[in-house]
């Protein structure tokens, strides 16, 4: 079967590989369509410390059941996956929490993905829905906005900032606004504010026109956001969620920064603050963006930039390492 294969940073070719075997307790897909997140770019610009090469890239994942024991799912039945695995056994898998298992292995990064024709996945991995491929493959990247929301404790009555609105805070966005709470977008980048307050934000800021902290002051009567969801990884707005948010506030931290943060850690105390961090997806994230996007409340058709064809999937690469500011999600149809 054809897959794209990694073989070391920037060289990458559409290559023949062995068809999967399902084990035990394994469902075996047809791959539809892949998206492509901000991890693959890291890999192929070598500057995913995680990944080990060469690497099938691909985690998020529309496809389609051809062979299956599971009467959950029957052959035919449309599905996504999590693409993380969990051993049962470190302290965050003993506490109910597998998304944050010590020894995490993620498709695409420490183990192969789903670029490929095939894969087989254990049936517990996967959800169906009443929803299109293209919503399918949007499952998974919304999943991790979805859980630094809930991390986040958001309720109505809660006024969240999200700082960045690419695709993982575009899922914070939407799983704020799902939330009924006021959504702050911010950004740097018009259309990507745009698609925000499709998505759920009822208010946007672009801080390459406006200041944030007296826009965000102004937006808050002076308190500040009750929530910030940082989903960016720069140190300057790493310091800018603990400046800005409200007193006895709650900080989330999706993105992680490339080099040490300097922080004024007087605000840590004075303020009294929640600081979290937030690391891919549980079950429940799952199910609520199935629901979410069931209900019709999110800008599918905006929120992806790029489609092209497994063939193409090198050259949109490439592309995508030169000019990152011209793709937002790039989603490959693989059959």
């Amino acid at each position: 079967m054809k897959a794209l294969v990694l073989r070391e940073p920037g060289v990458v070719a559409v290559e023949e590989v062995p068809n999967p075997t399902p084990a035990q307790g394994e469902v075996l897909l047809q791959v539809r369509r892949i998206g492509l997140c901000g991890s693959d770019l890291n890999s192929y610009r070598g500057k995913n410390p995680m990944i080990s090469y060469p690497r099938i890239l691909g985690h998020e994942v529309a496809a389609a059941v051809v062979e299956s024991k599971d009467a959950k799912f029957p052959i035919g039945t449309n599905v996504t996956l999590s693409p993380y695995t969990q051993c049962g056994k470190c302290p965050s898998c003993l506490r109910g929490r597998p998304n944050a298992c010590q020894f995490n292995e993620t498709m695409g990064v420490q183990r192969d993905g789903a670029l490929s024709e095939y894969i087989a996945v254990p049936a517990g991995k996967l959800y169906s829905a009443k929803l299109s491929i293209k919503e399918l493959c949007l499952v998974e990247p919304l999943t991790v906005g979805f859980h630094a929301v809930a991390r986040g404790r958001v309720t109505t009555e809660d006024t969240v900032a999200i700082i960045g609105c690419g695709g993982v805070g575009l899922g914070a966005v939407a799983a704020s606004g799902f939330r009924g709470a006021r959504t702050i977008g911010i950004d740097v980048d018009d259309a990507k504010l745009a698609i925000a307050r499709k998505a759920g934000a009822t208010e946007t800021i672009n801080t390459t026109r406006e200041d944030l902290h007296s826009q965000l002051q102004e937006l808050t009567d002076g308190r500040g956001p009750d929530v910030v969801i940082e989903a960016i990884g720069l140190p300057q707005t790493f310091r800018a969620a603990v400046e800005e948010v409200a007193f006895t506030g709650r900080v989330v931290y999706i993105g992680y920064a490339k080099e040490p943060v300097a922080y004024e850690t007087r605000l840590f105390v004075q303020k009294e603050l929640d600081i979290l961090g937030s690391r891919n997806a549980l079950p429940e994230n799952f199910r609520e963006v199935i629901a979410m996007l069931e209900a019709g409340s999110f800008p599918v058709e905006e929120a992806v930039s790029h489609e092209v064809a497994l063939d193409q999937a090198p050259e949109v690469l490439k592309a995508w390492s030169e000019n990152p500011s011209a793709f937002s999600k790039i989603m490959i149809t693989v059959s």
